[in-house]
């Protein structure tokens, strides 16, 4: 006698669940232009690496003998898999069941059966969203209201921040209980066109605001990657919102305990771009491409930039130096003069905790004309944003390098630097200056009066401002403080030399809460 029948029955099970919504489910997913759960899977994990936990939870029907007669999965796959050969805990919503709404009572809470999360696990954490959210037919099916506790994932989510990387990828509705999952995550990115964020749909707003709108103007990929700043980065589609998520996870460790994995280490550490002996205009008027520093500076290819289309004065992301991954903060003088307003510093703010977490070293690319100026910045509490920026970075532990590539002035210049017990560096191009405040703008307030008492004010003016540029050049400070000054093209070699040694730090401070909280 054998188990062969059950062993059948179970198989049967197992495809009834790969089933999910059905032929109807099905239909209704791919005419919104969305792929069904199983296919991002596949896009996103090593082929059958997927380990899916509480398959068969689910809802059934029997007949009177006892025969299984239907079953309808639950909504949330939940497993472990691998990316690249590295495991990972995935959660993925169906939407062809249900909307993926409604009261989780289909098998996605462990009550015992040895489902570990990803804190548990000390896994990256991987959100493939697509939901409507709670609904109201909840009741029907609870038959009973009951009191809104938060999302279950709350606390993990919390704690696993500071410990194992966080990404959400939006590839249909984050609504309802899982609108916080896009923030909270270190990471997030949604799909152009299917993905949106919002605690409550245009129904919604319609009975409450009497506002007709529909979801991409509510909360779509334009709003929350460009207004908001709720979602990181866009991409043009789910397959690309698949593959930045494997890009990001590939400069993290998988938990605070681990050394940031080293990549490729092809690319020479000393080559040398002739583009930048020339990038920096010597018009402080005139602009640049910030790509074309990175490019030139570190390894071919490797730079992953976040949040591109928010705070655009700001650059920020991961790259790598000799195959070490890296934090990059720059500046682009093409948006606002590169000015630093509070959304560029919110997002800088978010990169220096990312980095702190999980034991990346920082470099900052230094071309600050200062804080953004203007009503609208008061409005929007530059101050404020300016000041969790300096706490970031006067908190962290990791090695910091510091370029100057043109301008570092006034109070935004002066906060972003890093000099403490740790391995910190500074150097500057040589066409580099520097101050409280910029000639043009600081004469008129230093010097007024004896401006309006000379005969020709104007005269006078540029008479002061010609004296004071004499007193900007780079060698006097390199005189008197010891500041190394550097070649451009030597910064590539210096960096990858930095980072290098950087390593032997690194070690000493593997594990949870060595520098901030990390706080979303």
């Amino acid at each position: 006698m054998t188990w062969q029948r059950e062993v059948d029955e179970l198989r049967r099970r197992h495809a009834m669940a790969e089933a999910m919504g059905g032929p109807e489910g099905e239909q209704r997913q791919r005419s919104r232009g969305k792929l069904l759960v199983r296919e991002r899977l596949d896009m996103l994990v090593d082929p059958g690496s997927f380990q899916q936990m509480g398959k068969l939870a689910g809802h059934a029907e029997y007949d009177a003998d006892g025969n299984l007669t239907a079953f309808t999965p639950g909504s949330r796959l939940r497993g472990v898999a691998k990316i690249n050969g590295r495991r990972v805990w995935v959660q993925a919503n169906d939407f062809s069941v249900r909307g993926a709404s409604g009261h989780d009572d289909d098998g996605g809470v462990d009550i015992g059966h040895g489902h570990p999360d990803a804190l548990e696990l000390r896994l990256p954490a991987v959100f493939l969203i697509d939901t409507a959210g709670g609904s109201v037919n909840e009741y029907n099916e609870l038959g009973r209201t009951y009191i809104p506790d938060g999302p279950e994932y709350s606390e993990s989510i919390s704690n696993q921040l500071s410990l194992a990387p966080v990404v959400s990828v939006v590839l249909g509705p984050a609504a309802g209980g899982s609108a916080p999952l896009p923030p909270l995550a270190h990471f997030s990115v949604m799909a152009k066109g299917t993905g949106q964020v919002f605690p409550g749909g245009p129904p919604v707003v319609k009975a409450a605001l009497g506002i007709d709108i529909d979801k991409e103007d509510l909360g779509g990929w334009r709003i929350h990657t460009r207004v908001s700043g709720v979602v990181d980065n866009a991409a043009e589609d789910e397959a690309d919102a698949i593959e930045q998520t494997k890009r990001f996870l590939s400069y993290l460790p998988d938990n605070v305990w681990q050394m940031p994995p080293r990549g490729d280490t092809s690319d020479d550490p000393n080559r040398r771009d002739e583009r930048l002996l020339s990038l920096v205009p010597r018009d402080i008027r005139r602009v640049y491409d910030p790509y074309v520093m990175i490019e030139g500076v570190f390894d071919t290819g490797s730079f992953f930039e976040i949040a591109p289309d928010y705070g655009r004065s700001r650059v920020i992301g991961l790259a790598r130096a000799h195959g070490y991954p890296i934090g990059v903060i720059t500046s682009n003088p093409r948006y606002q003069g590169g000015s630093m307003n509070t959304a560029a510093a919110e997002k800088s703010t978010r990169l220096v905790q990312l980095c702190d977490t999980f034991h990346i070293p920082v470099v900052i690319l230094l071309d600050e004309p200062g804080f953004q100026v203007g009503v609208d910045s008061e409005k929007q509490g530059v101050e404020r944003a300016g000041a969790r920026l300096m706490h970031a970075m006067l908190q962290s532990k990791m090695p910091w390098v510091s370029i100057i590539l043109r301008r570092t002035f006034g109070l935004a210049g002066g906060i972003q630097y890093r000099a403490g017990p740790h391995l910190y560096r500074r150097y500057a191009w040589v066409s580099g200056r520097w101050g409280s405040m910029h000639i043009e703008g600081g004469t008129d307030a230093a010097f007024r009066r004896v401006i309006a008492e000379a005969p020709d004010p104007d005269a006078k003016r540029a008479e002061i401002e010609d004296g004071l540029r004499r007193l900007t050049s780079p060698f006097r400070t390199a005189e008197a403080s010891g500041l190394d000054l550097i070649d451009p093209r030597e910064t590539r070699s210096l960096l990858c030399d930095f980072v290098d040694m950087a390593q032997g730090v690194i070690k000493t401070q593997l594990g949870p809460g060595v520098g901030p909280t990390y706080r979303p």
